[in-house]
């Protein structure tokens, strides 16, 4: 499995954005759906990675800088026959490793609360992140988890 900067428009990766998309769409309100279309991880902000295994798209993460000092993972998926296999804890490591080397202070995400994003509140929760406020454009939202890390 490789990890590496990818194009957010290419076809296999817009596919599972798209599922993704409809995923939120189909599990949250839709002024709770934070999540990006493809064309809005493209940007001088933004480092989109993908996961592979021999070609085959397994998942993908991005991280955007909000300021100097802190930053925020979007768009982590792993695509739904790659589940269990360890694809979202490598990217997320991934992203954490590329946080720490860029000089960032603070990673921050936004999830879901309901059940269907229980498997990705414990993956960040195992990776040293904590419940948190709204960071950025953010509000209070009762569909939302705000989860952030300090890093060293």
């Amino acid at each position: 499995m490789l990890i590496g900067t990818d194009d957010p428009l290419r076809p296999d990766v817009v596919a599972l954005l798209e599922e993704h998309l409809a995923d939120m769409r189909a599990t949250s309100p839709p002024e709770s759906v934070h999540a990006l279309d493809p064309t809005a991880l493209v940007g001088p902000d933004l480092t989109f990675w993908t996961l592979r295994d021999d070609g085959v798209l397994l998942g993908c993460a991005a991280l955007k800088e909000l300021d100097t000092r802190h930053a925020e993972i979007k768009s982590m998926r792993t695509a739904a026959a790659a589940r269990r296999r360890g694809v979202a804890g490598r990217l997320l490591d991934h992203v954490l490793g590329t946080a720490q080397e860029r000089g960032y202070a603070r990673l921050s995400l936004e999830t879901g609360t309901q059940e269907f994003f229980a498997p990705a509140r414990a993956l960040y929760v195992s990776r040293g992140f904590a419940e948190c406020g709204p960071f950025a454009s953010y509000v209070l939202d009762p569909h939302s988890a705000f989860l952030t890390r300090t890093l060293p």
